[in-house]
């Protein structure tokens, strides 16, 4: 139940960031989503709110490691998150995912990260664990794609 919540909560604020975002271009900066993301919500796809939910959780089970103090995790969470947008943004207008206007600002990754390192602490402070090998899998399937695109400038 405490998964199926703390979801929702990220589906939420993922979606009002976003729209905060495509409304006054505030938070991430200037821009707007394509058709290719699905049905929208005042301007922002529905899978948007679930994506940040998603990638929360399997990053958070990427950086849970006993060895390393929680502060640490809770960046390498949050870095991981930084990470996979920074290759998705090479690729969005490519894909008709998303475009900016004009160059991506360096407060996008700044945003990336303390809505991400948020939600990484809540999912610390509720012992929300998960399937390491599948996240691990999720993730880096995810960057090997975007990866992939970049390099051959589709």
């Amino acid at each position: 139940m405490k998964k199926a919540l703390l979801f929702a909560l990220f589906f939420g604020i993922g979606m009002l960031a976003e729209w905060l975002g495509v409304t006054y271009g505030i938070l991430f900066g200037a821009y707007e989503y394509g058709e290719a993301l699905g049905p929208k919500l005042d301007g922002v796809p529905w899978l948007i709110g679930c994506y940040w939910g998603l990638l929360a959780f399997i990053t958070c089970e990427m950086a849970r490691n006993k060895g390393i103090p929680i502060w640490l995790q809770l960046c390498i969470g949050a870095g991981l998150m930084v990470l996979l947008d920074f290759f998705m943004e090479m690729n969005a207008p490519n894909f008709d995912f998303w475009a900016f206007n004009g160059d991506v600002p360096i407060k996008n990754y700044v945003t990336w990260f303390v809505i991400g390192l948020s939600m990484q602490l809540l999912l610390k402070r509720f012992h929300i664990t998960g399937n390491k090998t599948i996240s691990y899998h999720l993730y880096t399937a995810q960057v090997l794609f975007f990866i992939y695109f970049s390099l051959i400038k589709v």
